[in-house]
């Protein structure tokens, strides 16, 4: 490797830990504040809250990776321009091009770094943190998991225990449901069995519901049970993708897909952890144009500013795209590439001239 491969890397890695350590800092007092208020008025040790921001707080940054890259960008070319490195290079022989193209290179090994490890250990975290969460919510009473044999809820209602059990969904509907119901001491009160269960309210009607008590059976054409739950807040119970990891998330596609339950949200978190890497370097080289095109600017703070405006544009744009993809108004795919394939398109016919600056 050559001596200025090794320094354009090395200096370029470490603007890009100087960001992310700022980044992780100014999140964890934001995450910090935000439990601070949640416990105000809950009795639990001083430690606790400083433990839950500490473990959230990789998922959020995980998040803002993309704008680390961009930040991270400008502070390495605002260095080489203040040292005066850019013009020892261009004089030296060697393009800018070539520059792009070795850190190009560096932020995508980066970027797969960053998908394998940090964004697994992160899920992680963040399933230790929900968990830990929830003891101190009203919904910890609840419960519900996709696993092979179908959606299984816990719910209690009326200090009564409900263990419900259903192979799919179809609409705002149960499939083929088994439903057991205790008491407190966990006694059980009856079994109910039915092919279609309406779930549009939290008041369940049961149809053509088979009740079993003790060694009785009963058919009653239409049965409503109450319930602590819907099937919108079935369907928000699972859309919290960010505490599973790459594995995890493949292992509940298949699971979702024979429970029928839809597999949009997931389809979306995937396909984002799989373009992440690109993502990376487009922001990387659209960042480094835009060094490139201010570098007579005197004015450091302006370039950082310009560069932040841009960011927070693309933001609102990928948010737009993916918003539109998670209420199914256009494909999954283009949800997630449509908005790359514009930064690409953009930053090639910026790239045209970039040797002459």
């Amino acid at each position: 490797m050559n001596t200025y491969t090794k320094f354009l890397i090395r200096t370029f890695l470490l603007s890009f830990l100087n960001v992310f350590f700022i980044f992780f800092c100014l999140i964890y007092v934001l995450n910090l504040l935000t439990e601070l208020e949640f416990f105000k008025q809950t009795d639990v040790r001083t430690y606790f809250p400083l433990y839950l921001s500490l473990i959230n707080t990789p998922m959020f940054v995980f998040e803002m990776f993309p704008f680390i890259f961009l930040i991270s960008t400008q502070f390495f070319f605002n260095t080489l321009f203040t040292d005066n490195e850019m013009n020892i290079f261009k004089y030296s022989g060697l393009r800018n091009t070539k520059i792009f193209f070795i850190l190009a290179m560096t932020t995508f090994f980066v970027g797969l770094i960053i998908i394998s490890l940090f964004y697994n250990l992160s899920s992680n975290l963040k399933n230790l943190y929900l968990g830990l969460k929830s003891n101190y919510t009203e919904d910890k009473k609840y419960l519900a998991v996709i696993t092979n044999n179908g959606l299984w809820i816990k719910d209690i209602y009326n200090e009564n225990i409900l263990m419900i059990n259903a192979s799919s969904f179809d609409d705002n509907e149960l499939i083929n449901t088994y439903i057991s119901e205790f008491d407190k001491n966990f006694e059980i009160i009856r079994n109910i069995k039915s092919k279609k269960i309406n779930i549009t309210n939290k008041e369940w009607i049961i149809k053509d519901a088979e009740i079993y008590v003790q060694n009785n059976r009963e058919i009653v054409k239409s049965l409503k049970l109450k319930t602590n739950f819907d099937y919108k807040l079935i369907q928000n119970l699972f859309s919290n993708m960010s505490s599973l990891s790459f594995m995890e998330l493949t292992e509940m596609r298949k699971n979702y897909k024979r429970l029928n339950y839809s597999l949009t949200e997931i389809d979306l978190q995937l396909l984002k952890l799989i373009s992440f890497p690109f993502y990376f370097i487009l922001m990387f080289i659209f960042s480094g144009i835009i060094m490139m095109n201010t570098k007579t600017f005197k004015n450091k703070s302006l370039k950082i500013i310009i560069g932040l405006f841009l960011s927070v544009i693309i933001y609102y744009v990928n948010n737009f795209f993916y918003v539109l993809g998670t209420s199914e108004k256009i494909n999954v795919f283009n949800s997630v590439f449509i908005p790359l394939t514009i930064l690409t398109i953009i930053n090639f016919f910026l790239m045209r001239n970039i040797n002459a600056k």
